[in-house]
Protein backbone atom coordinates (compact mmCIF):
# COMPACT_ATOMS: atom_id res chain seq x y z
CA UNK A 1 0.00 0.00 0.00
CA UNK A 2 0.94 3.38 -0.48
CA UNK A 3 2.20 5.61 1.97
CA UNK A 4 1.30 9.12 3.07
CA UNK A 5 3.60 11.01 1.17
CA UNK A 6 3.09 8.89 -1.93
CA UNK A 7 -0.35 9.51 -1.97
CA UNK A 8 0.11 12.91 -1.14
CA UNK A 9 2.88 12.69 -4.44
CA UNK A 10 0.33 10.92 -6.71
CA UNK A 11 -2.78 13.27 -6.09
CA UNK A 12 -0.82 16.31 -6.70
CA UNK A 13 0.39 14.70 -9.93
CA UNK A 14 -3.09 13.85 -11.11
CA UNK A 15 -3.70 17.30 -10.63
CA UNK A 16 -1.16 18.98 -12.74
CA UNK A 17 -1.87 16.66 -15.32
CA UNK A 18 -5.60 17.09 -15.24
CA UNK A 19 -4.72 21.28 -15.44
CA UNK A 20 -2.29 20.50 -18.27
CA UNK A 21 -4.89 18.75 -20.19
CA UNK A 22 -7.58 20.86 -19.57
CA UNK A 23 -5.26 24.19 -20.67
CA UNK A 24 -4.46 22.09 -23.69
CA UNK A 25 -8.49 21.91 -24.29
CA UNK A 26 -9.45 24.89 -24.24
CA UNK A 27 -6.31 26.53 -25.95
CA UNK A 28 -7.36 24.18 -29.01
CA UNK A 29 -10.86 25.26 -28.47
CA UNK A 30 -10.51 29.26 -28.54
CA UNK A 31 -6.77 29.88 -28.39
CA UNK A 32 -6.06 30.33 -32.79
CA UNK A 33 -7.90 33.42 -32.61
CA UNK A 34 -6.13 34.84 -30.13
CA UNK A 35 -2.30 33.98 -31.09
CA UNK A 36 -3.01 34.48 -35.05
CA UNK A 37 -2.53 37.47 -36.91
CA UNK A 38 -4.07 38.28 -39.92
CA UNK A 39 -2.19 37.29 -43.06
CA UNK A 40 0.00 40.37 -44.49
CA UNK A 41 2.87 39.72 -46.79
CA UNK A 42 5.29 41.26 -44.27
CA UNK A 43 4.42 38.41 -41.54
CA UNK A 44 7.81 36.24 -41.05
CA UNK A 45 7.47 32.41 -41.49
CA UNK A 46 6.36 29.98 -38.94
CA UNK A 47 3.98 32.87 -37.70
CA UNK A 48 0.48 31.62 -37.30
CA UNK A 49 -2.14 33.62 -39.25
CA UNK A 50 -5.69 34.12 -39.90
CA UNK A 51 -6.47 34.28 -43.70
CA UNK A 52 -9.57 35.02 -44.94
CA UNK A 53 -11.30 35.06 -48.71
CA UNK A 54 -12.31 33.86 -51.52
CA UNK A 55 -11.06 30.74 -53.65
CA UNK A 56 -9.66 32.02 -56.56
CA UNK A 57 -8.13 28.97 -57.88
CA UNK A 58 -7.88 25.41 -56.78
CA UNK A 59 -5.09 23.19 -58.24
CA UNK A 60 -3.80 19.21 -56.91
CA UNK A 61 0.03 19.02 -56.93
CA UNK A 62 1.90 16.61 -59.10
CA UNK A 63 2.73 14.22 -56.58
CA UNK A 64 0.73 12.95 -53.98
CA UNK A 65 -2.70 14.18 -53.94
CA UNK A 66 -2.27 17.50 -51.75
CA UNK A 67 -4.41 20.86 -52.49
CA UNK A 68 -3.00 24.18 -53.88
CA UNK A 69 -6.01 26.68 -52.97
CA UNK A 70 -5.08 30.50 -54.14
CA UNK A 71 -7.06 32.63 -51.64
CA UNK A 72 -6.79 36.84 -52.43
CA UNK A 73 -3.70 35.92 -54.52
CA UNK A 74 -2.00 33.90 -51.46
CA UNK A 75 -1.05 30.46 -52.06
CA UNK A 76 -2.55 28.10 -49.53
CA UNK A 77 -1.16 24.50 -49.21
CA UNK A 78 -3.31 21.31 -47.71
CA UNK A 79 -1.62 18.39 -47.49
CA UNK A 80 -3.21 14.87 -48.46
CA UNK A 81 -4.66 14.08 -45.28
CA UNK A 82 -5.83 17.44 -44.98
CA UNK A 83 -7.48 17.49 -47.80
CA UNK A 84 -8.88 14.57 -47.89
CA UNK A 85 -11.77 15.33 -45.93
CA UNK A 86 -13.03 18.57 -47.41
CA UNK A 87 -15.41 19.89 -50.52
CA UNK A 88 -13.91 22.72 -51.42
CA UNK A 89 -15.02 25.23 -54.55
CA UNK A 90 -14.48 28.21 -56.20
CA UNK A 91 -15.39 31.15 -55.41
CA UNK A 92 -16.59 29.98 -51.85
CA UNK A 93 -15.98 32.36 -48.97
CA UNK A 94 -13.35 30.46 -46.26
CA UNK A 95 -11.71 31.30 -42.90
CA UNK A 96 -8.81 29.29 -42.30
CA UNK A 97 -5.42 29.37 -40.30
CA UNK A 98 -2.24 28.15 -40.90
CA UNK A 99 1.25 28.65 -40.79
CA UNK A 100 3.38 30.98 -43.21
CA UNK A 101 6.41 29.37 -45.10
CA UNK A 102 8.49 30.37 -48.08
CA UNK A 103 8.61 26.98 -50.41
CA UNK A 104 10.79 27.15 -53.30
CA UNK A 105 11.12 31.42 -52.91
CA UNK A 106 7.52 31.63 -52.83
CA UNK A 107 5.47 31.84 -49.73
CA UNK A 108 2.12 30.64 -48.73
CA UNK A 109 0.32 29.43 -45.39
CA UNK A 110 0.57 25.70 -44.82
CA UNK A 111 -3.03 23.53 -42.82
CA UNK A 112 -2.22 21.20 -40.32
CA UNK A 113 -6.06 20.30 -40.22
CA UNK A 114 -9.24 20.58 -41.61
CA UNK A 115 -10.74 21.93 -38.73
CA UNK A 116 -8.40 25.15 -39.29
CA UNK A 117 -10.65 25.27 -42.55
CA UNK A 118 -14.49 27.32 -42.40
CA UNK A 119 -16.87 27.50 -45.25
CA UNK A 120 -18.41 30.30 -45.02
CA UNK A 121 -22.26 30.52 -46.40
Amino acid sequence: MLERQEKAALVTLVCVVGIVLAAHLLFDAVGRPLVAEPYSPEVPDGALVLLEGSIEGIAKTSTGNHLILTVNGTAVFLPENVAAGLELHENENITLYGVVQTYRGKREVVVSSSGDIRVLR
